[in-house]
């Protein structure tokens, strides 16, 4: 009895001290994100006024695990869960060498990038989509891989060997910025439109709701 409480524990205790170890990595590295999409927004706004000062780009402080990046018709949000998460074991990215050699390195903290319409935050639509641009998995020892849009499979696929530097947040960060622009406003057909009742009118600022058209995700990692 004793041994197996003893097994329990220790399970328990490596369990938890690789959790806080790879929410500590994530933290930091968002922290790091948060300071670099600063730098890119700046670095944006000094160029882009030189040739047209109606356009505006900023950055918006949310919360100590989610930040904004707002620019011409579009918002991305980037949030980091505060949860560490694991997959099944036929998850592409868990049947790699890599993951099967260390089991601490099943678990993965992770920070989403999402597309939203601007004028969804700003005029508070609350039916209105987001689309996922991508996701960053980040691990104990600070190896990471992305899933996401064509523009973030960028050629570091392999987790064993990415690791986390300023230059692959900014590359992160810049490419979640393009899938963005690349991603258009798509009308609706004027026959979802042509009947309303009453109540439509009363509750929706804007009845009209052009939406993305979203975003092919890719979702094979290869080791």
């Amino acid at each position: 009895m004793k041994d197996r409480l003893d097994d329990i524990i220790g399970g328990l205790q490596q369990k938890s001290a690789t959790k806080q170890a790879i929410y500590r990595n994530t933290k930091e590295t968002f922290e790091r994100m948060k300071e670099i999409s600063v730098e890119i927004v700046a670095e944006l706004t000094e160029r882009i006024t030189k040739h047209n000062a109606d356009v505006v780009i900023e950055y918006r402080h949310v919360s100590d695990l989610e930040f904004h990046i707002k620019f011409s018709g579009d918002l991305l949000m980037f949030v980091m869960h505060s949860n560490i998460i694991t997959f099944p074991d036929d998850y592409e990215i868990m049947r790699t060498d890599y993951i099967e050699e260390d089991f601490r390195r099943r678990f993965f903290g992770h920070i989403m990038a999402y597309n939203f319409m601007a004028d969804t935050i700003k005029y508070n639509r609350l039916d209105d989509p987001g689309y996922l641009v991508g996701r960053m998995l980040i691990d104990i020892e600070k190896h990471f891989c992305i899933e996401g849009v064509k523009q973030l499979d960028l050629p570091y696929e392999r987790i064993a060997s990415n690791v986390i530097t300023d230059d692959i947040l900014r590359l992160i960060v810049e490419s979640a910025m393009i899938a963005a622009v690349n991603n258009d406003l798509m009308g609706q057909d004027v026959s979802d439109i042509e009947k309303i009742t009453l109540k439509q009118k009363l509750e929706n600022a804007q009845l009209s709701r052009p939406r993305k058209l979203g975003f092919m995700i890719s979702h094979e990692l290869t080791n």
